[in-house]
């Protein structure tokens, strides 16, 4: 039997998906209903949660922060057991996931943080990523389980709560991609291009492709042999911003990294290639 605590989009998939695979699965949620909801799929919905994980080695958690995770930890304490492994794939801060691993390996219960790139739709198919990093027994114990959950497991080392870290820059990531996108559709309207054309340019084109070579160019300190100089990307985000303030509209992204951008230039690093902006944080 295995629990699981928060049955949103995610925690909901995630159940019917190990029930598919022939799990026996309780369920808990804050709002009693949804997890009700799930019987019809062969789960037992639990409506106290000391109850719900009563006896169980392995517990499954998809809450929406650390303040989550810590109330309702707290509520499930009394029935919780030693041996148990708790399995959070809550997004949460690194500090949090190295507390609780510490504060709960003190009760002989191990607390590992396992987050996730994946929507409900990778929960239900066991495609999507999962991440991980800690003592490396617990992942060897641990990983055999969430393989089964996901497409791929990315194991980042014995350092307690990196897992965590990385999945705040994952996330950071995309709402920067989003914020982008936000930018590209205010000048399209502005320009009065349809977003549909939008949609033909990245069918195509797919810059997502270059991001990896992008990466280790920039953490390698690269930046003599410019393929974009900083002195033309910048006109050409002049020209972004002068081309959507004309048709009435503001970007929101771009004028913060044009502000890096003259930062770069005043430094006379004008001929480098643009992606020097990045270089402060290496």
């Amino acid at each position: 039997m295995i629990t699981f605590i928060g049955t949103g989009l995610l925690g909901a998939n995630f159940t019917k998906a190990l029930i598919k695979k022939g799990e026996k699965v309780r369920v808990w949620n804050r709002t009693f209903e949804r997890a009700k909801a799930l019987e019809a799929d062969g789960a037992v919905a639990v409506q106290d949660i000391a109850e719900a994980v009563k006896g169980i080695d392995r517990i499954h958690i998809t809450l929406s922060d650390d303040a989550s995770v810590d109330a309702v930890l707290a509520q499930a304490k009394p029935g919780l057991s030693k041996g148990t492994i708790l399995i959070d794939h809550t997004t949460t801060t690194e500090k949090g996931a190295v507390r609780r691993t510490a504060e709960f390996a003190k009760e002989g219960i191990t607390y590992v943080h396992v987050p996730v790139f994946m929507g409900p739709s990778n929960a239900l198919e066991s495609t999507g990523v999962m991440l991980i990093s800690g003592d490396q027994a617990v992942v060897e114990k641990v990983e055999p389980w969430i393989s089964l959950m996901t497409g791929k497991v990315l194991n980042f080392g014995d350092k307690t709560g990196k897992a965590a870290g990385i999945k705040l820059m994952g996330n950071l990531f995309l709402l920067t991609m989003t914020g982008g996108f936000s930018d590209m559709l205010a000048l399209a309207k502005s320009l009065e291009i349809p977003s549909a054309d939008l949609n033909t340019l990245f069918e195509s084109w797919n810059p997502g492709s270059m991001a990896p070579a992008r990466l280790k160019k920039i953490t390698a300190g690269n930046f003599e042999d410019p393929s974009w100089e900083l002195r033309m990307a910048r006109k050409d985000a002049r020209l972004m911003i002068e081309e959507a303030g004309n048709g009435g509209k503001t970007l929101n992204v771009i004028p913060s990294i044009a502000a890096q951008m003259d930062k770069w230039i005043e430094k006379g690093k004008g001929d480098k290639d643009w992606t020097i902006i990045a270089s402060d944080n290496l």
